[in-house]
């Protein structure tokens, strides 16, 4: 089998492509990257030079260069997206171009070259927010009610994806994980941003009180889902991935404090972003009954390991700092550059 995965260079595309390699037999994948700020090749120094690992550079609205590398693939999955909220906030229409035509230009491809599966790798803020303070979780058949301009996005190219195999009877499916941490991911999000900053001594800015809620998973864990997802999944379904592990922003900063021995004083609490969601949580009892997934880390003893993947890799973190500093990338969210 010949997979093509777009956006294999960033965060939980890298670790997609390390699953495939090391654990699905004759598979060959093709990565394609825009290496945008966050797309990375040392993220797949590992795997890199295995005879079944292909990477191209290129943008998935490229139309062309997507029609060329569809027809030697057997199935694709789709992890290539703009992610970061605040910059969504910020810069709104990068993550349509990017998450909704990109992926209406993949879908087209892949419907011409009748690939045996889609994999769409998508989020739960395509849900919106659930009220803190109850147990409810989102579903698969909960409704879309995106609240950024990002997670609008995102539900956008699911509604398209659907599209093609309702309308066209392509043979996909569509993820919704919950937020992930682990080694490799690019320092905007919360726990490495955090643990950076930590390094360095200076205090961390949390959102508003800072008792927003998020379903928390390790990378690797969600890669084995979806790549369970690619090989053993009915077309036209829709599976949540978690670890049922909700922990507030003030939980995750306390723990990152304690592993890495700061005081509390440590902690500064900034201006709420507008339109922040309070609660997510997922339900994953389908991916478990249906496809016997579930996930195989626990969250403190990988969290440490994270923490110290970080303190550990100084050349990756000085290659994306140095990579930061040249092109004049806000290392951290949206509000930072602006100096608040």
């Amino acid at each position: 089998m010949r997979v093509l995965v777009t956006g294999g260079a960033g965060f939980s595309g890298s670790w997609v492509i390390r699953h495939l390699i090391n654990s699905v037999q004759d598979c060959e994948v093709i990565n394609l990257d825009l290496l945008t700020y966050a797309g990375n090749l040392e993220n797949l120094v590992d795997v890199d030079q295995s005879p079944r690992y292909q990477f191209v550079h290129g943008d998935i609205r490229d139309a062309g260069l997507v029609d060329a590398l569809m027809a030697k693939a057997d199935a694709c999955i789709h992890t290539a997206a703009e992610t970061h909220v605040d910059r969504s906030i910020t810069g709104p229409l990068v993550f349509t171009e990017t998450n909704v035509l990109g992926t209406q230009t993949l879908l087209e491809a892949s419907r011409r070259h009748q690939v045996r599966k889609f994999v769409m790798v998508s989020t739960d803020e395509v849900y919106g927010s659930l009220q803190l303070g109850n147990s409810d979780q989102f579903t698969e058949s909960t409704p879309l009610k995106p609240n950024s301009p990002y997670a609008a996005s995102k539900a956008a190219a699911d509604l398209l994806t659907m599209s093609y195999f309702k309308t066209y009877n392509l043979p996909v499916c569509i993820t919704r994980c919950g937020n992930n941490y682990g080694p490799y991911q690019y320092p905007e999000k919360l726990i490495p941003f955090f643990i950076l900053k930590l390094l360095q001594n200076e205090p961390v800015p949390v959102y508003g009180d800072g008792l927003n809620v998020r379903d928390w998973i390790y990378v690797a864990d969600h890669a084995a889902a979806v790549v369970d997802v690619l090989m053993k999944s009915q077309p036209g379904e829709v599976y949540n991935i978690g670890a049922n592990n909700q922990r507030n922003n003030l939980e995750i900063t306390q723990l990152l404090l304690s592993l890495l021995g700061k005081p509390q004083d440590f902690v500064t609490y900034v201006p709420d972003r507008p339109g922040h969601d309070r609660r997510y949580a997922l339900s994953t009892q389908k991916i478990r009954e249906a496809l016997g997934w579930s996930p195989k880390h626990d969250f403190e003893q990988a969290l440490q390991e994270t923490v110290q993947w970080y303190q550990t890799n100084t050349a990756w973190i000085s290659h994306v700092q140095e990579r930061q500093h040249r092109e004049n990338i806000a290392p951290g969210a949206a509000w930072l550059s602006k100096g608040s």
